[in-house]
């Protein structure tokens, strides 16, 4: 006979002399591991998302890294007393301790509380440096789960980094704010016949470089460009691809641009610039995940915009609008 008591605030199951915790999070996230497991092995994926906010009173994103985990809380809705906040996140520790089978040290707990808009960005975690492999439809990606909110690879980009590797084929590809380069890689295994990645971080464009090696895809094809991306498209107005990934940030204040960027204020002469890059057939990739978002077509009238969201997000994320996605031709 199975019992049901209630202990230091956790529903727990005692079954036998096991204990399995039974609170309605740990529930939800035994039924979504199970269910993606199997979608997991099917699509070749070490790395997704297991908890996307499932349960409104449980306000957690959890994702699987390999035999690591990143849990990232997100900012609460009214007040909560802090003796019910930490009781719920050790409910919350103890069930995927048990539901995923990791120890404590596998686990990486970080708090994303609301920025002002347009004066703050979230800055470095740390120093460490403790980067590792995880694998995604084929091929290897270095993630760091230590130093920043963000990890290295957006998991709710795999569908359009899969189209992207599809279209490929002997195509001169740009990548603009290329972050750790994980579109590049793709369109390196896609047979790009050469890959320009533009950011204005040489941390992230050595990780991107470091990415590249990982798969045996490095060559004098690939180009690495340190550059604020409006000022490259400037530069190089007379240069034209046959596959561009456009994917820039929501709001960024740099002290090495010239300027702020917001991709509310700025997406059009931005799309304009990059758009005039295209080659004869050429496609754009645009993506943005400010939810707030307006694509202003009507400032556009030169361009064809086809709508990939949602299907564009992942089987794995719930968030329908985590981000928004257009192809984009002449």
């Amino acid at each position: 006979m199975n019992v049901v008591y209630q202990s230091d605030d956790r529903l727990r199951r005692h079954k036998g002399n096991a204990s399995v915790i039974t609170s309605p999070f740990a529930n939800r996230l035994r039924k979504n591991h199970a269910r993606l497991k199997r979608f997991a092995g099917r699509e070749g994926l070490s790395a997704l998302r297991l908890y996307d906010v499932d349960i409104p009173e449980y306000r957690f994103l959890v994702d699987r890294y390999g035999d690591r985990v990143q849990v990232v809380e997100l900012e609460r809705r009214g007040f909560v007393k802090a003796s019910a906040r930490e009781a719920q996140r050790e409910e919350v520790l103890q069930a995927i301790q048990e539901v995923l089978g990791v120890e404590a040290e596998a686990i990486r707990w970080k708090v994303k509380a609301p920025k002002v808009w347009g004066a703050e960005q979230y800055e470095k975690l740390g120093e460490s440096g403790a980067r590792f492999v995880v694998e995604e439809q084929g091929l290897r990606f270095w993630v760091n789960l230590d130093d920043y909110i963000d990890t290295g690879l957006f998991l709710d980009h795999r569908l359009t980094r899969a189209r992207v590797r599809s279209e490929a084929a002997g195509k001169r590809f740009l990548n603009l704010f290329c972050y750790t380069g994980s579109f590049t890689v793709y369109a390196a295994a896609g047979g790009a016949s050469e890959t320009v990645s533009v950011d204005l971080s040489n941390t992230y464009l050595d990780w991107t470089r470091d990415n590249l090696e990982l798969n045996g895809l490095w060559s004098p094809a690939h180009h690495l460009v340190r550059s604020d991306v409006t000022r490259w498209l400037g530069q190089n107005a007379d240069q034209r691809f046959d596959l561009i990934v456009l994917d820039p940030p929501s709001f960024s204040a740099s002290k090495k641009m010239a300027t702020t960027f917001e991709v509310q204020r700025d997406h059009v002469g931005l799309l304009e610039d990059t758009a005039a890059l295209l080659a004869p057939g050429g496609l754009l990739y645009f993506s943005t995940n400010f939810r707030g978002f307006e694509l202003e077509r009507g400032a556009l009238p030169g361009l064809h915009f086809e709508e990939l969201t949602p299907a564009s997000i992942p089987e794995d994320f719930r968030d329908k609008s985590i981000h928004h996605c257009w192809r984009i031709h002449r």
